[in-house]
């Protein structure tokens, strides 16, 4: 039987640690190795070891010349970057960005282009997600998942486009940006029109190709008739509830998370500082976000979407961005927290499970039309770097 990747984590942990690993689990709390983060759970160091962790709004970097470089050179993406990426627990990333360009098509293209060489080039470190099978297959492999899409969906000039992107990876598409385009209104205009003629198009096609539609980034009135027009699960892959930041137009309307949910979606929630709320906000402000949304639609429909890079470090300065400074949370090691955070306000594990993955590998899985499953699936390249053991990246707190 071939064991997989998260059963080494445990096996790895059990043999590697011996006479420690009794300590460990009695002590309960624990903090990850390398990191100057918070203790966190064994509890929660299990949970996100666990389960497929996805980030519907995770980047790898906000250091663009590294991840051009990255792009233009592969064999620039070495091992140490993936070890940085890999702690973070998080298994799948959707690291979108907006194509707001005076060529929003070329702009797509080139985009796209990069992340397949680089892709191509790193079967050990990198897989491209295309599929809910891929959900599975890709970190089974001590790969960390790629799933290629847009925060515009400008670059669609007509409904074939969107075919022909999905031939080149592309699998979630935000119907618009703050702004309005072709499709419908941003966020940030002073009156929604709605979602367009040509934006019921678009939805249209992408329900029939199988590409997810993402209304994050969309005003009020769009999004819904985005819900409306879609035959299929919609995602806000990443913001926050607005009765608990009033004043920040990027936030979600009760009206708008009840429509998504509805229609079998989820909502992934940012650490967006400004997304919080209040002057100064808190890890227990942003865990209310996530508590809002339970409450509201149910545990089913909320998600990761943290709108991040995997160290939260303004890339000129080597410090803290402060449009992440929230009080509490270290954001290296932010998936443990927030793990930690919901189990001690009372939710079952299953229910942390689903939050960290199942939900949107749940609605994935019904907008891409794909059965997911472990049987079949290939184990690791054997010449590949070994994934770290579940307890070789954590240790006793003292």
């Amino acid at each position: 039987m071939t064991m997989n990747r998260r059963q080494l984590l445990r096996t790895g942990a059990l043999a590697g640690l011996g006479a420690l690993a009794g300590p460990m689990i009695n002590l309960g709390r624990c903090r990850l190795l390398g990191q100057e983060g918070p203790e966190i759970s064994v509890a929660a160091a299990d949970l996100v070891l666990g389960t497929r962790v996805i980030d519907m709004l995770g980047l790898l970097t906000l250091d663009w010349t590294s991840l051009y470089r990255w792009f233009g050179r592969p064999e620039r993406f070495t091992e140490p970057d993936y070890r940085l990426i890999e702690a973070t627990g998080v298994d799948v990333f959707h690291p979108a960005v907006e194509t707001n360009a005076e060529d929003p098509y070329a702009t797509a293209l080139r985009w796209t282009a990069g992340w397949n060489r680089l892709l191509r080039s790193h079967g050990c470190f990198l897989g491209r997600i295309d599929s809910a099978t891929d959900i599975v297959r890709v970190p089974h492999r001590g790969e960390l998942g790629i799933v290629l899409g847009f925060q515009n969906s400008n670059h669609f000039r007509t409904p074939m486009d969107v075919r022909m992107f999905y031939g080149l990876g592309q699998r979630i598409s935000q119907l618009t940006y703050n702004d309005t385009n072709r499709l419908g209104s941003g966020c940030y205009v002073e009156r929604d029109r709605g979602l367009t003629p040509f934006g019921a198009e678009i939805v249209a096609e992408m329900n029939r190709t199988g590409m997810a539609v993402d209304v994050s980034h969309c005003g009020d009135r769009t999004s819904i008739e985005a819900v409306e027009a879609s035959s299929r699960p919609v995602l806000i892959t990443h913001s926050n509830a607005k009765v608990l930041a009033p004043g920040q137009p990027r936030c979600k309307s009760d009206a708008v998370i009840r429509r998504v949910a509805k229609s079998g979606g989820v909502m992934g929630i940012t650490v967006v500082r400004s997304f919080v709320g209040r002057y100064r906000p808190t890890l227990d402000d942003l865990l209310d976000h996530f508590d809002h949304v339970t409450r509201l639609v149910g545990v089913e429909h909320v998600g990761l979407g943290s709108d991040v890079d995997v160290s939260g470090l303004d890339p000129r300065r080597g410090r803290p961005n402060p449009l992440y400074s929230i009080r509490g949370l270290h954001l290296p090691t932010r998936v443990y927290q927030i793990a930690d955070g919901l189990l001690r306000r009372g939710y079952p594990p299953g229910a942390v499970r689903l939050v960290l993955g199942g939900n949107f590998q749940r609605a994935l899985n019904e907008i891409w039309r794909t059965e997911s499953g472990d049987a079949g699936l290939a184990p690791r390249d054997p010449f590949c770097p070994a994934p770290r053991t579940t307890w070789s990246s954590i240790r006793a707190s003292p």
